[in-house]
């Protein structure tokens, strides 16, 4: 129904007014901006990461890697998170429309933890320090959340209760009066734009420790979200009107969070290593971000050849020595042949 809304915006003018499509069709297949907006945000984060993957200690083999298994465990886990804490019981009397994800009901901490399972039992199969890959995941995020927000702008969703903000977004169906209302959806695309530019710099200068900048993702984005989604209307609740399912989730996320970020930074300060991460060594970027698999056979043919380097010194010396123990041939004719016939 929303769909059908014009969508205003007071601070732009009185007179500013739009009515933006929430899909397409091309025949009878409806296409819907929503989904757009969701790969754009995800190709956007390939490029990031593609231009940025060496100052990340990772090799795109790896990214690619990893993103196929991460991405089809996130919309798995972001469906499960929205049926559990929406309508269970009506999912289960009719199973099958939990497979209906065309219809609408994903959830991005849904995602989040989906995504994160499956980079750590992917990190573990193929030998790669999950901080790693949880730090390459935090920047994708936040480039993914920024961009795919705008999908709820389009879907007229997503928003927050009536208010008189200058920043106010106004829904006007057709026969009715306008309302205002806080455009959550921008609120949180901004708010991970900005902790993109952060930790984007952060990693340039000050990133100590592969996994730091995951928790500082989970630190930054919980605390916005906790107070975000505090003004929506279409939140999922653990306790109806009383504890938002989300709003809890950001606060506990953001909470541990800071706190291992501050025991890191004792713990650095004492001379030791972080917990749940390993430390990044001097010099920058890793200076050769081969895949797993290429970077294991190098390693196996530098042991071969150092195994073949040695064996063929010892050749070499215990031949000279028996040569020393044999007297040289009359003339030096002989001895230079010898020599070089070697």
């Amino acid at each position: 129904m929303m769909r059908e809304a014009v969508i205003s915006f007071p601070m732009f003018g009185e007179g500013f007014a739009i009515n933006p499509p929430a899909y397409f069709s091309i025949g009878s297949f409806n296409i819907y901006v929503y989904g757009i907006t969701i790969a754009i945000g995800f190709l956007l984060a390939v490029v990031y990461v593609n231009a940025f993957h060496r100052r990340l200690r990772i090799s795109m083999d790896d990214v690619y890697d990893l993103t196929i298994f991460a991405v089809l465990t996130a919309i798995v886990g972001a469906r499960l998170y929205y049926v559990v804490f929406n309508d269970l019981s009506g999912y289960l009397a009719d199973p099958v429309s939990i497979l209906r994800i065309r219809d609408g009901g994903l959830a991005i901490y849904g995602g989040v933890i989906g995504a994160v399972i499956a980079l750590i039992l992917r990190c573990r199969h193929k030998g790669i320090p999950a901080g790693k890959a949880l730090d390459v995941a935090a920047l994708g995020l936040l480039i993914g959340q920024s961009a795919g927000r705008w999908g709820n702008f389009f879907n007229r969703e997503a928003f927050g209760y009536e208010t008189d903000v200058f920043c106010r977004m106004g829904l006007t169906l057709p026969g009715r009066e306008t309302v205002y209302v806080h455009p959550t959806f921008l609120y949180e695309s901004l708010w991970n734009l900005a902790g993109l530019i952060l930790l984007h710099f952060f990693c340039k200068k000050r990133r100590k420790y592969e996994g730091q900048l995951f928790l500082l993702y989970l630190a930054w984005y919980g605390l916005g979200r906790m107070f975000i989604e505090g003004l929506r209307t279409d939140s999922l609740w653990l306790v109806p009107d009383v504890i938002r399912v989300s709003q809890l989730l950001a606060a506990l996320s953001m909470l541990c969070a800071i706190a291992l970020l501050a025991l890191n930074a004792r713990r650095l300060k004492d001379g030791r290593s972080p917990l749940l991460g390993t430390l990044i060594p001097d010099g920058g970027p890793e200076r050769d971000a081969q895949p797993t698999k290429r970077r294991d056979a190098a390693k196996k043919s530098e042991e071969d050849a150092g195994g073949a380097e040695a064996l063929d010194s010892g050749d070499i010396i215990e031949e000279s020595a028996g040569r020393a123990d044999t007297p040289p041939e009359q003339g030096n004719g002989g001895g230079a042949d010898e020599t070089d016939g070697k």
